[in-house]
This record gives structure tokens, C-alpha cells and sequence, in this order.
């Protein structure tokens, strides 16, 4: 077992560092790491879907994920896992035996441990919450070497402070998970085609709690009496009497590794205003305008861009940011403002997706708050962080934040206005860690 000096980077490519990882540690080791945890400390690091530098540590020690272990689920339907699995293999364990996680993000290929550490959410925070609302309790290794069992009824202070905390109150080993009975691994989706903001936005308010899951595919290249364009999409789990053909004969179908990959990032990107225009075009001619009782698998449901690895070099050799954001439900104005700076501004923006949370979790750094979240992907160029910049002053100003988990540069000192518990964080890390064995590069640059 040794430390390889590495660059990495999260998902969006944009600030690379160098690093030392540390792969194949099993939880028994991870206590001495952090013991001889350098003037840099060490991050544990997921499966790098983080967007910015939340998993980077730039001089430091970055913690490969740890081997992953599933449990048989118990009576309840609860689960114990490793904090290295990842969704997609505790998907395909828990399917075969008629069960799902509650909560899965835009992509399976996350890890336990980095799913609570980002206190990720899914197409169902109205009704299910986060990820963290899921976990029973979690093994934490802390920066001084000692092992603590958390939960949200055993050392509270601790478990909100690590959920949504990006691993910088400790080192995740383990969690035990609530999981909910399914019937099969299909959904029964529900699709509109919507021609403007004003319309996605009453459809959502007015009718989402009639669904556990739903989304807004919004095109932003539409512009005037266009602007905000959407497809919804909302679904619930399929039950064996609606499935027919291949799908009866094998109703718990599991999710596939991807069939097609991008083997390199080409020396320009693909995703330009001119591919995104058609594409946002043919995307939204082709969604009825109203459809229900489609029968979609959870791959093409939750998870459609899982079915091309590294997805995201087709931006290029300069990457691409995701800018996501929450208001309160009646802040839509922020939204509609937004939408008009992008789809007016230079830079090219590829769909937005808009959901509505429910009231936000416990966590005291965690990103969902009741109201809308929207994320769009823009390739990174000249002007961009100025666009983003100007962004962040109207979320902050509205009771907003920023999610981060996607982000790589938002200012520091709009970070207690977004989450204003973070002084509390920062005192219970000093009380933690006070030798900062635990860092990266989004600690550092943040002040966390």
C-alpha cells in the first residue's frame, strides 16, 4: 500500500491538482492515515462525480474509495454498506430482492460515503428528503484516529455536521441505509411538454405532490415568450401488472454498465451554441405533449447520460462548470431573471433542469432548502466565473445557496450568507481537528 503522486480533478475538469493517493486502504487503515496525515491532510475521494474540488487535495493525500461490501438487508429492509459501494452496485444487489434506494442523484456511479458527505438528492426531495434523511447510522473515523457510530438520534450534533459536511468532519467507513420495497426496476412516467416558465412553474406547484419523482428538462436557448420551455417528466415504480413484452418476463431488471464511452477529451469541445440549439430543438419537438403510463427503466428514468462513460470530456480540453442553485418557492422571480441572463449571455449553456425540494434536512452545510433548484452545465470560457459572479449576488440576496458539490468558485465571503451555520461548522472542526488533519482544495479555498 503507497501513496502515487496523481492530478486529479472532479467531474467538470476545470482545476486540476496534484495529489498523493492512497489506494487499496481497507477501514482498518484508515486511522493511522489520518494519524500521519501531512501539514496538507488527506480527503477521502469518491468516484470523482463531484463537479469542482471537493475531492482534491493539492499537495496532500486524497483516500481512494474503500472496498466495496454489501450486506444482506435486514428485516426492516435497512442495509448495511461500505462508504465505497457505489449506487449502481447497490442497485444491482437490491433489485433482485425487491428493493431501491430511496434517494439516487442524476448518476448512480457515486459512492456511499460521498453521497452523505454531499448529502446528495434526486428527483424526489418534495417527498423523500436527501440522502441524509435515508441513513440510519453512519461509522466515522475521526481526524484523530477514533471510531464513532452517528446517527440523527445518536450524536446528532456530529451526524448533521457530517452530512452535507464534504468529509471534513471524518472519514466514512460505513452506513447503515433504509431502502423501500419495489415491485420491478421500471418506472411509470408521465411526460408534458410545457411552453414556457409560468407554465412548468404552476404545473410543478399545483400537481408534484401527486408523484414521488419529478423533473423539468428546460431548453435554454429559448428566449422571449419562449423562455423556459420545459419537458416534465414524473414517475412513479412500475408494478408487475403494468409491465408487458421483455420487460414481464424480467420485471427486476438491473441497471447495465454503459455501452458507449467517450475515449478522449477532442482538442475543441463538441457542446457549442450550434449543436446545443439543434439539439434543445429536436429534444423538445419530440416530447408529447402529454403522455402517461410510459414504462421507462430506471437507467433512462434517473440515470440517461450513465449510458456514455466520461460523458464529460465532450466538452473539451477546458472542461465545464454546473452552476446549481435553490430559492425559496417564492422567490421564482430569481429563476426567471437567471434564465433570462443565461439564454441572453454569449456563453453556451446546455439544458437546465429544474426541481422543486421540500423543506431542507438537518445538515448543517446541506444544499436542499424547501423551494426551486435549477442546474445548468455551461462549457468553461473567458467571462464565465464574471456571469456566475453576478448569479451568486441575486441567490444570496434572495435567501438562496449554491450547491458544493458542484461548485469550483464561488467567493468565499458569500458563504455565510448562503449557509448561515456555517460559523458552527467551522467551531465544531476546530474542536475535531484542530491539527487540520483533514483538507482539500475546496476547504482551503472556501475556509471551511
Amino acid at each position: 500500500m503507497s501513496e502515487q503522486p496523481e492530478v486529479l480533478s472532479g467531474w467538470g475538469r476545470t482545476a486540476p491538482t496534484a495529489g498523493r493517493v492512497r489506494r487499496n486502504a481497507g477501514p482498518d487503515a484508515v486511522a493511522d492515515l489520518l494519524r500521519g496525515a501531512g501539514p496538507r491532510g488527506l480527503i477521502a475521494r469518491g468516484l470523482g462525480r463531484s463537479y469542482g474540488d471537493a475531492a482534491q487535495n493539492a499537495g496532500g493525500v486524497v483516500l481512494d474509495p474503500l472496498p466495496a461490501v454489501i450486506d444482506e438487508p435486514a428485516a426492516d429492509g435497512s442495509v448495511r454498506v461500505s462508504a465505497g459501494t457505489s449506487l449502481h452496485d447497490l442497485m444491482r444487489f437490491l433489485l433482485p430482492r425487491g428493493r431501491f434506494v430511496p434517494v439516487t442523484p442524476g448518476t448512480r456511479y457515486v459512492t456511499v460515503g460521498g453521497a452523505i458527505g454531499c448529502d446528495v438528492h434526486g428527483k424526489s426531495h418534495h417527498v423523500t428528503g436527501s440522502f441524509g434523511d435515508q441513513v440510519v447510522s453512519l461509522d466515522l473515523v475521526l481526524p484523530d484516529g477514533t471510531a464513532r457510530t452517528v446517527g440523527p438520534d445518536r450524536d446528532p450534533e456530529l451526524y448533521w455536521a457530517t452530512v452535507g459536511g464534504m468529509g471534513l468532519t471524518g472519514v466514512i467507513v460505513s452506513a447503515v441505509l433504509r431502502t423501500i420495497p419495489v415491485e420491478t426496476g421500471y418506472l411509470d412516467v408521465t411526460t408534458q411538454r410545457l411552453s414556457d416558465l409560468d407554465a412548468v412553474l404552476a404545473e410543478m406547484a399545483g400537481s408534484d405532490d401527486d408523484f414521488t419523482y419529478s423533473v423539468a428538462w428546460i431548453d435554454t436557448e429559448a428566449r422571449g415568450g419562449a423562455l423556459g420551455r420545459s419537458v416534465l417528466s414524473r414517475g412513479e415504480h412500475a408494478t408487475r401488472e403494468q409491465l408487458s413484452g421483455p420487460a414481464a418476463v424480467q420485471p427486476l431488471a438491473v441497471p447495465a454498465p454503459p455501452r458507449l464511452a467517450v475515449p478522449f477529451a477532442p482538442p475543441f469541445g463538441l457542446v457549442t451554441r450550434s449543436t446545443v440549439r439543434v439539439f434543445n430543438e429536436a429534444w423538445f419537438r419530440k416530447a408529447p405533449r402529454f403522455r402517461e403510463g410510459e414504462i421507462q427503466s430506471i437507467s433512462a428514468f434517473f440515470h440517461p447520460l450513465d449510458g456514455v462513460a466520461h460523458w464529460n470530456r465532450l466538452y473539451g480540453p477546458h472542461g465545464f462548470l454546473q452552476y446549481q442553485f435553490v430559492v425559496p418557492e417564492d422567490r421564482a422571480d430569481v429563476v426567471r431573471r437567471i434564465l433570462e441572463q443565461v439564454s441572453g449571455d454569449r456563453h453556451t449553456t446546455f439544458l437546465a433542469v429544474l426541481k422543486r425540494f421540500g423543506p431542507g434536512g438537518s445538515g448543517w452545510l446541506s444544499f436542499p432548502s424547501a423551494g426551486w433548484t435549477l442546474a445548468v452545465d455551461a462549457p468553461a470560457g473567458p467571462g464565465l466565473i464574471g456571469l456566475l459572479d453576478r448569479l451568486d449576488e441575486q441567490v444570496a440576496a434572495a435567501g438562496g445557496r449554491i450547491y458544493l458539490a458542484k461548485d469550483a468558485r464561488v467567493r468565499p465571503e458569500l458563504m455565510t450568507t448562503m449557509y448561515p451555520r456555517l460559523p458552527e461548522f467551522r467551531e465544531l472542526r476546530e474542536r475535531l481537528d484542530p491539527d487540520r488533519r483533514l483538507q482539500s482544495d475546496l476547504s482551503r479555498r472556501l475556509d471551511l
